[in-house]
C-alpha cells in the first residue's frame, strides 16, 4: 500500500511529507534532502533576504530537479521579497504567521501552489478567501512560533471548513504514529519540524542537534522572552517553543522587567552570537521526545512513510 493523498497527486511525489520551513535550520542542503527522499522540501527564507534566497536554493538546485519550495513569515516580508522567490519558480511558496492577502495574488499569477499555515479558525477562512491551494493546520505542541490550539482537535476543525482544499497536519508529529494519525483526522499529509532538525543536513550545530536528540518533551517551553531578548518583532501572539535553558528559567514571568533592561538584552545577544546555549534558542516542539538519533533527512521520509502505512494497517485489521 503506497500512502496516495491530494498532496502527493498535487505535487507528483512519493510521500505525503513536507519539510517545515524552520528559519536558521531548513537551508537548501536539508530542503533537498527531503525532496530527494520523496517527500517535499522547504526552504525556511524569513522575510526574504536576497543572498539567503541566492545561497540556499543555489545549494538546492544542485542537489535535486524534484519539487521544493520556499517558506515566507507573511508579518516580515514584502511583495519585492514575494516576486523574488516568485522568480525562482518554486512548486510552490508557503506564506505563514500572518495576513497571506498582500501576497496571494502574485503567487497565484505566476501559477505557483500557494500554502498558508494557519494557527486559528479564522486565520483558516482568511487563507481560503485569498485562494490557498493547501492549508497547513499547525497545533501548539510545534516547535518554533505558534499558536495555542492542540493539533489533535484543531487538525479537523479546519478540515471541515477547507472542504475540497487539502490540509496538513503540523505540531507534535515526528513518526509514522503521527502522520498516520493526521491522514485519519483528514489531513492530506504531515508538515514536519523538529524530527528534521537531527538530521547532518540541518542547519545547526552539532552541539543543538545533541540536545535535541537528549531532550524530552518537558524540556519545551512556549514563551516570548526570546523575542524580547534579541528585540525581534514577532507578532506576540505567536509565542516561541524552545528547550528551555537557563536564560528562561532566570526570566519566567519576568518578561516586561526583561524589555526595560538593555544591559541584560546585550548580555543575551552576546552570549547568543558564542552560540552559548544556556542562551541561544533550540527551537524545538513537544515530538522531540520521540527523536533518538540523528538520521539522514532523505532516509527519515521515507521511514516515516512506511512506518504510517504499517500503523494503518494494523488499525484496519482491528476493524474486522
Amino acid at each position: 500500500m503506497a500512502l496516495r493523498t491530494d498532496l502527493t497527486e498535487m505535487f507528483g511525489i512519493e510521500h505525503p511529507v513536507m519539510l517545515a520551513p524552520m528559519g536558521g535550520v531548513a537551508g537548501g542542503e536539508l530542503a533537498a534532502a527531503v525532496s530527494e527522499g520523496g517527500g517535499f522540501g522547504l526552504i525556511g527564507a524569513g522575510g526574504g533576504d536576497p543572498d539567503l534566497l541566492d545561497r540556499e536554493c543555489g545549494v538546492l538546485a544542485a542537489r535535486t530537479e524534484k519539487p521544493w519550495g520556499v517558506g515566507l513569515l507573511s508579518w516580515a516580508t514584502d511583495l519585492d521579497a514575494v516576486l523574488r522567490v516568485v522568480e525562482r519558480r518554486p512548486a510552490a511558496i508557503m506564506l505563514s504567521f500572518g495576513d497571506p492577502t498582500p501576497y496571494a495574488d502574485a503567487v497565484l499569477a505566476a501559477d505557483i501552489r500557494l500554502l498558508v499555515q494557519v494557527t486559528t479558525t479564522d486565520e483558516a477562512a482568511r487563507a481560503l478567501d485569498a485562494g490557498a491551494h493547501v492549508l497547513v493546520a499547525q497545533g501548539g505542541e510545534a516547535g518554533g512560533h505558534g499558536g495555542a490550539r492542540g493539533t489533535l482537535p484543531f487538525v479537523p476543525a479546519v478540515v471541515d471548513l477547507a472542504g475540497t482544499v487539502p490540509v496538513l497536519a503540523a505540531g507534535g508529529i515526528a513518526d509514522g504514529r503521527g502522520l498516520a494519525a493526521a491522514l485519519v483526522l483528514g489531513a492530506a499529509g504531515a508538515l514536519i519540524g523538529t524530527r528534521f532538525e537531527a538530521t547532518p543536513e540541518a542547519l545547526i550545530s552539532a552541539e543543538q542537534a545533541k540536545a535535541i536528540v537528549e531532550a524530552d518533551a518537558g524540556d519545551t517551553e512556549r514563551n516570548r522572552i526570546i523575542d524580547i531578548a534579541r528585540e525581534s518583532p514577532w507578532p506576540a501572539e505567536y509565542t516561541a517553543r524552545t528547550l528551555r535553558n537557563s536564560f528562561l528559567d532566570e526570566w519566567h514571568g519576568r518578561e516586561a522587567e526583561l524589555a526595560a533592561d538593555s544591559v541584560a538584552r546585550q548580555r543575551y545577544r552576546d552570549a547568543a552570537e558564542r552560540g552559548d546555549l544556556d542562551c541561544v534558542p533550540t527551537w524545538a516542539g513537544e515530538a522531540v521526545g520521540l527523536i533518538d538519533g540523528l538520521e539522514s533527512a532523505a532516509d527519515l521520509v521515507g521511514r516515516i512513510s512506511g512506518d504510517a502505512e504499517q500503523v494503518i494497517r494494523r488499525a484496519a485489521g482491528r476493524c474486522g
